[in-house]
């Protein structure tokens, strides 16, 4: 399987690059070492920035907002996951307990503030390409109703679309039987230390899920 960029999503924001982790893994349902370090490390710290700092100009939610708005897609009404999680915290809400896979993959987001996805391998089929939503084009979210993907970089498959940095399908939802795993970094930064990035989410991701035969890299 392999991952590409489309032209048009690089002419329109030539700084876009997906950090791209592909392991296996036993999804299990909660992660008490996590949300430790969630509750009393990454919470805290988010909610002293957002004392000074709006939600909207963190440095990765602004840049990926930006990004939005060159695609043609409303930053407002189609969040980016990781503002929204920001958000949660900011309103003083609890984050969503879904999985050890899930929850690493919202620890990632939080903290870096781009959004991050994890999709289980085994439901893709083909290579991954990221690409503008078109003209009419939808899927049903996990959770939600359909959501309009026209102008929104999703991810497509020889079947067609399945996941946004704002909302993923149900396709390749993580569940607890999945197994083969790919957690991908929508990065629409330059100036963002990629490296260690990648380094930082990766020690996570084999803490937090027991994740084993971790293959990463860039896409650019």
């Amino acid at each position: 399987m392999n991952i590409f960029i489309s032209n048009e999503i690089k002419e329109k924001v030539p700084c876009t690059k997906l950090i791209v982790f592909k392991y296996s893994v036993v999804p299990e349902e909660t992660s008490s070492s996590l949300w430790k370090f969630m509750d009393e490390t990454i919470i805290p710290a988010v909610k002293l920035q957002l004392e000074t700092t709006n939600v909207t100009e963190l440095k990765n939610v602004s840049s990926s907002r930006k990004a939005y708005k060159a695609f043609g897609k409303d930053p407002g009404r189609y969040r980016v996951s990781s503002e929204a999680l920001i958000r949660r915290i900011k309103q003083g809400k609890d984050l969503y307990k879904i999985n050890t896979v899930v929850d690493t993959n919202n620890l990632i987001s939080v903290e870096s503030g781009f959004s991050v996805g994890s999709y289980d391998a085994g439901q893709i089929n083909g290579d991954i390409t990221l690409k503008l939503g078109q003209a009419g084009e939808s899927y049903k979210g996990i959770g939600k109703d359909s959501v309009n993907i026209e102008n929104l970089p999703v991810l497509c498959d020889n079947d067609g679309p399945f996941g946004s940095p704002t909302s993923d399908s149900e396709k390749a939802m993580i569940t607890l039987n999945s197994r083969d795993i790919i957690t991908l970094i929508y990065v629409f930064a330059d100036d963002e230390n990629i490296t260690a990035l990648m380094e930082k989410s990766e020690q996570y991701i084999k803490k937090y899920t027991g994740a084993e035969n971790v293959d990463k890299f860039i896409v650019d």
